[in-house]
């Protein structure tokens, strides 16, 4: 199977304070049938957009940085078998936030470096309301 990361954009989530709580829970029943159908592996929201680069020397510079138009607002990685599928997982995730979301197909792990994301561990994790 095959790794996709579907996101969205820190700026795309528009609702009420009062709506958040039905989006909460429309995202959790979301996270809940992908972890039912085997296929959740990871997902989250960014706690702020507050972010510090750290070059090959060492040197360590603080942003955000006012030329970056885009910056994500939230992720989920899910495992299956065909672009397809993903793209499926993706519009039940637009819907439960009530924004579009981004798909991207993740590298495999290179020869030597299995990581295994247990999906143990994902259960019962639930991503975090955009904010």
């Amino acid at each position: 199977m095959t790794r996709y990361l579907i996101s969205f954009d820190d700026g795309w989530m528009k609702f009420t304070e009062e709506e958040l709580p039905d989006v909460t829970k429309a995202a959790l029943a979301v996270v809940q049938e992908a972890q039912e159908a085997g296929v959740w592996v990871y997902g989250a929201g960014l706690e702020s957009q507050r972010a510090s680069v750290v070059a090959t020397n060492g040197m360590v510079t603080d942003g955000p940085f006012p030329e970056t138009k885009e910056v994500i607002g939230g992720f989920s990685i899910v495992d299956v078998p065909s672009r397809e599928e993903a793209l499926e997982w993706a519009a039940k995730i637009a819907v439960a936030c009530r924004c579009a979301q981004e798909v991207r197909e993740l590298l495999p792990d290179p020869p030597g470096l299995e990581q295994d994301v247990s999906r143990a561990s994902a259960v019962g994790a639930s991503p975090e309301p955009a904010r």
